[in-house]
């Protein structure tokens, strides 16, 4: 009997999950376990989360197959991006900087470009100086780089980008299924939502929670199906 494809009635919307920010063998594995689809090195150095080269590539070498691996940089210098693709296997790079088109295409992988999101931001004009971007990243808009780990008003957000969207800011367990109901991202990035507490009401910055990323992916499964 030939397999029928599905109605587009009972398709049902994927929405990939990256956890960022992986520092600990421990917690990559544990990411990978759960089902994420993606994870993210930090090479930027102010961040409490930068790994050295050195460390990435061990921790790399953990990866199996189809687990993209992406790297995070922020204005760096094209040799110091270079140097770093040489010993760490990355496949998706992810700028978080001021780096135009020119700069992001010019290491020969496929990249994400990151926007700041604030009013008055024309996120369209933003994606069309990116072409070739694999996708736009959407977090909100704070003073300096990175990651803010705070959400953003998604009402900003046009309801027709060009590109595909990762949604990324402040999500959690708790607002995930607004969001992909509201939005129906390609993907959804995480750092901070998943990280151990500190027992102050802040978390241990590098250091993921299993039991938070259960429920952060989980989260996003139950939301999918529920769209579907």
């Amino acid at each position: 009997m030939t397999a029928q494809p599905l109605s587009p009635s009972r398709r049902i919307h994927r929405t990939r999950i990256k956890i960022c920010g992986i520092t600990r063998a421990t917690d990559l594995q544990a990411a990978i376990d759960l089902g994420a689809d993606a994870l993210g090195f930090v090479f930027y150095p102010p961040s409490p989360r930068a790994l050295e080269p050195t460390s990435a590539a061990q921790l790399a070498a953990l990866l199996p197959p189809f687990v993209t691996l992406v790297g995070l940089f922020v204005n760096e210098t094209p040799a110091r991006v270079h140097e770093i693709l040489a010993q760490v296997p990355l496949q998706l790079l992810q700028f978080h900087g001021d780096e135009d088109a020119d700069y992001c295409r010019q290491f020969g992988l496929p990249y994400l470009k990151a926007a700041r999101v604030r009013p008055g931001f024309d996120l369209l004009e933003y994606a069309a100086a990116f072409p070739d971007a694999r996708g736009l990243l959407l977090d909100a808009y704070v003073e300096g780089y990175g990651g803010s780990g705070q959400t953003f008003d998604w009402s900003l957000i046009p309801p027709q980008l060009p590109l595909p969207l990762i949604l990324s800011g402040g999500l959690d367990a708790d607002n995930l299924a607004t969001a992909i109901r509201q939005l129906r991202p390609w993907a959804v990035d995480v750092s901070s939502g998943v990280e151990e507490p500190d027992g102050q009401g802040g978390t241990h910055k590098g250091r993921k929670d299993a039991a938070r990323m259960a429920a952060f992916i989980a989260e996003v499964r139950n939301a999918d199906q529920a769209e579907s």
